[in-house]
This record gives structure tokens, C-alpha cells and sequence, in this order.
């Protein structure tokens, strides 16, 4: 199975118009109780991001599919494991709602897959609880703490249409400078 392309906002010629629009669209939920085409899209998510090697989540938006679907890894990440191992380690959420926020910001820089060669500093929350559905369809009601806690908020930033490059100063490989400079100047 090929690995599923990851929408960007831009590729090596400049603004990737198209993915764009797809990428700054607010995602639709998903309907309940989840039908065979809603099963699917969680399939193909999963699929798509198992097959990766160089992200700890992803969300639907990025591969072209416009539903609240999130899918992230639990675990794995701090030993330094570059592919999901197991489907053990991973979580998915569907129609996810944070329900909670706790604890004061804590700013850390992020990079995104639709957003490549870029870091940018985001504060986010150290604790929030989430209200969702599992991949089959049952209710979570979860809190989730620190790094994964800063990756579920940053892949439902995605649902909504919204990406790193919106929080602020971006910084990018001084080998990259003039294209980078060209694609935010002009």
C-alpha cells in the first residue's frame, strides 16, 4: 500500500493553493451512531498514519478527508521509535470536543506535516479532558496530560481549520531562507 500524501501548504514551487483551501476548512462531524463510510474514513486515517514514520499524529484534513477524526500515538514516542509498532499504541477520536482545560500554558515548539521545514512556538494547555467517540463508536471521556495532551490539541487545531504558522514567529532552516522569505513576504 502506498503511503497516503499529507495535504501542505506549500511545496518547493510556493503556496500549494489547493491543499490550502482543503487545510483551512472547517471539518465536519462525523454522524452518530458511525455508519459503514464513517468506519472507513477512521480506517483509511489509521491506515494513513500507521504507514508514516516522522509524525505522533495525524488528522483527517490532512489527507483530504473533511470530518473531525484524530488519530495520535499514546505511546512509543519517547524512545525514540520512529514507526507505530502496534495499534496498541495508538489512539483515535472522532468528533472530539476538549471539555476542559487545566494548568498554565506551557509554550513548546511544533512542527506539522502541513507545514514542512518549519518550527513554530505554541503555548498550549498541559491537561485537558476530551469528550469523543473510539474508532467503533463508544463515548470517551478522557484526560490526557503533557506531550499528548499538546499533540490532541494540535490535531484538533486541524479540525478547525487552523495551523502552526497562526501562532506566531515561524523559523525555518537558514538553508531554506530565501524561499521561505519569498513565500511569507510576498
Amino acid at each position: 500500500m502506498s503511503v497516503k500524501r499529507v495535504l501542505a501548504l506549500w511545496n518547493e514551487e510556493g503556496i500549494n493553493a489547493k491543499d490550502t483551501s482543503v487545510l483551512r476548512k472547517k471539518s465536519l462531524e462525523l454522524p452518530v451512531p458511525l455508519d459503514k463510510q464513517a468506519h472507513e474514513m477512521i480506517k483509511t486515517l489509521i491506515d494513513a498514519f500507521m504507514e508514516r514514520d516522522d509524525a505522533v499524529g495525524l488528522a483527517a484534513p490532512q489527507i483530504g478527508i473533511n470530518k473531525r477524526i484524530i488519530v495520535f500515538r499514546t505511546r512509543g514516542f519517547d524512545e525514540g521509535q520512529k514507526k507505530v509498532k502496534s495499534i496498541d499504541d495508538i489512539e483515535v477520536l472522532v468528533n472530539p470536543r476538549i471539555t476542559q482545560e487545566r494548568g498554565d500554558k506551557v509554550t513548546a515548539s511544533e512542527g506539522c506535516l502541513s507545514c514542512p521545514d518549519v518550527q513554530v512556538d505554541v503555548s498550549r494547555f498541559p491537561e485537558i479532558k476530551v469528550r469523543a467517540l473510539d474508532a467503533k463508536g463508544g463515548k470517551v471521556n478522557k484526560k490526557y496530560l503533557d506531550f499528548v495532551a499538546r499533540v490532541i490539541q494540535h490535531e484538533i487545531d486541524h479540525l478547525d481549520g487552523k495551523l502552526i504558522v497562526d501562532y506566531g514567529d515561524i523559523y525555518y532552516p537558514k538553508s531554506k531562507q530565501l524561499f521561505f522569505e519569498k513565500l511569507f513576504h510576498e
